[in-house]
């Protein structure tokens, strides 16, 4: 497990957490998710031989951890930038705590896109080959 990798790598993400927060408009931000998505995936099987899907797994998660923490701390800001998250969070069952609600249902998210990087890395290993292998 590459470590280094997985937490340099969230560094993009730590930085796309905070453009979301300030720059990013909500109809952008998906496709700027999914080129993220792709750099991730070339440069993980760019670095490792094996193990693509774990590390694009795991990097998933600790990029959701940078998300949440920045959408959080700028709660008011993020929401004021997107308006459809805050309708929809209006009509959850935790409407009154929205924090909370974003807590909660941000593993589940962490998860999902954990689970697209590592299939995206999986893939990218398959056409892409890490240094020192045939």
């Amino acid at each position: 497990m590459n470590w280094k990798l997985i937490f340099g790598l969230s560094l993009l993400g730590l930085a796309m957490a905070f453009a979301t927060v300030f720059f990013v408009p909500a109809t952008v931000e998906p496709v700027c998710w999914l080129v993220v998505f792709v750099v991730y995936a070339y440069l993980i099987a760019r670095a490792r031989s094996s193990g693509q899907f774990l590390h694009g797994f795991l990097l998933g998660l600790v990029n959701c951890a940078w998300v949440i923490g920045a959408h959080m701390v700028f709660f008011e800001r993020y929401l004021a930038k997107h308006p459809q998250e805050a309708a929809v969070m209006a009509t959850m069952p935790l409407a009154n705590s929205p924090r909370l609600l974003m807590a909660l249902f941000s593993p589940v998210v962490g998860i999902i896109s954990g689970i697209v990087i590592g299939l995206l890395a999986f893939l990218a290993g398959k056409f892409v080959k890490a240094p020192g292998t045939n």
